[in-house]
């Protein structure tokens, strides 16, 4: 069995490769399926917003002499029935409970019922409230940062790389990774908080980083296409993906290391104000590393393959295999 090194040289000699732009109709129709299927969830299993997003009442029980949910819930529901209740474990210490949007009154009976409920004194249960125009705000906001980022990502790419079709296709990848990781928090019931749309900002950062070394990659090799190299313009960017692929794998297994110690680890261990960011970045980081390479690489020779002195230069290097009499 081959060693790490040993399969790495043979990916960077071209000894051994994956067919990442040979194949890409599979990967298209996978990536598809994936982002179709991340959307219609919704559909069926509607995506939970924090109360920051959609406004709502909180109330903070400390020192709680029991942490069983089920508590918080009887209480709200008591004063309130039909009431829709959050109950979080936020620390060894105190217990969360997120509600609709209660009036004054309401507010100062669920309060009294939750200090019943848990055995505190009425001093210990603080309470808050979070209106619908303040998280709209916050909406608003979060909506504004994440196409300034897609704009700006487009035009740094289109400079750096000077063709905005990398651009193009490093967009199509990181809305892959978007989509899909909502998709995800969709089906398990996550929560989307403030701190998950940082943590959703945080992997897209990622997955460009990750498309840039790649595309770099790329941009080399293509330089050398055509009878010189010997190698199609798709076969250059296959080949850029292949040298790479050792290090993004390293690259997300070195990231998705220490944000899972704290998604399994930490937060079961009480540490449950990381919970939201954590599982954005760890879910996202595996979704960035897929999208790169069978998204953003295989879409980018898609889109100029059509170039008329790419495919003329294609077709010399075919035919010159061809005369010489080597397999297609």
């Amino acid at each position: 069995m081959r060693s790490m090194s040993q399969l790495g040289n043979d990916l960077y000699s071209g000894k051994t490769s994956f067919p990442f732009v040979q194949r890409r109709r599979l990967w298209f129709i996978i990536a598809a399926v994936l982002v179709i299927g991340a959307a219609l969830v919704p559909l069926f299993r509607p995506v939970q917003f924090s109360i920051e997003f959609t406004g709502g009442s909180q109330f903070t029980v400390s020192n709680p002499t029991s942490f069983d949910q089920a508590l918080a819930t009887d209480a709200v529901t008591s004063v309130v029935p039909g009431a829709t209740t959050r109950v979080t474990t936020i620390s060894d210490q105190a217990v969360r409970v997120q509600t609709d949007q209660l009036g004054s009154d309401e507010t100062q009976a669920v309060s009294a019922a939750l200090a019943s409920a848990y055995d505190v004194p009425a001093s210990e249960v603080t309470d808050s409230f979070i209106g619908p125009t303040w998280g709209a705000d916050v909406t608003r906001q979060s909506l504004w940062g994440l196409s300034i980022f897609l704009a700006l990502t487009f035009l740094i790419l289109a400079l750096y790389f000077r063709t905005w079709k990398m651009s193009v296709a490093a967009i199509i990848g990181l809305v892959d990774v978007l989509v899909i990781t909502i998709g995800v928090y969709a089906v398990f019931g996550f929560e989307i908080s403030p701190a998950a749309v940082i943590g959703f900002l945080t992997i897209l950062s990622y997955a460009l980083y990750d498309t840039t070394v790649v595309f770099d990659k790329v941009r080399e090799n293509t330089r050398e296409d055509g009878e010189i190299s010997g190698r199609t313009f798709a076969e250059s960017v296959n080949l850029a993906a292949n040298q790479t692929l050792i290090r993004s794998i390293n690259t997300t297994v070195v990231a998705i290391l220490p944000v899972g110690a704290i998604l399994f680890i930490g937060v079961p261990l009480g540490a449950r104000t990381l919970s939201d960011i954590s599982l954005s970045i760890f879910v996202g980081t595996i979704v960035a590393a897929y999208s790169t390479l069978f998204v953003a690489v295989p879409m980018y020779a898609l889109l100029r393959e059509g170039e008329k002195p790419i495919a003329q230069r294609d077709q010399r290097v075919r035919a010159a295999r061809e005369k010489a009499g080597i397999p297609a």
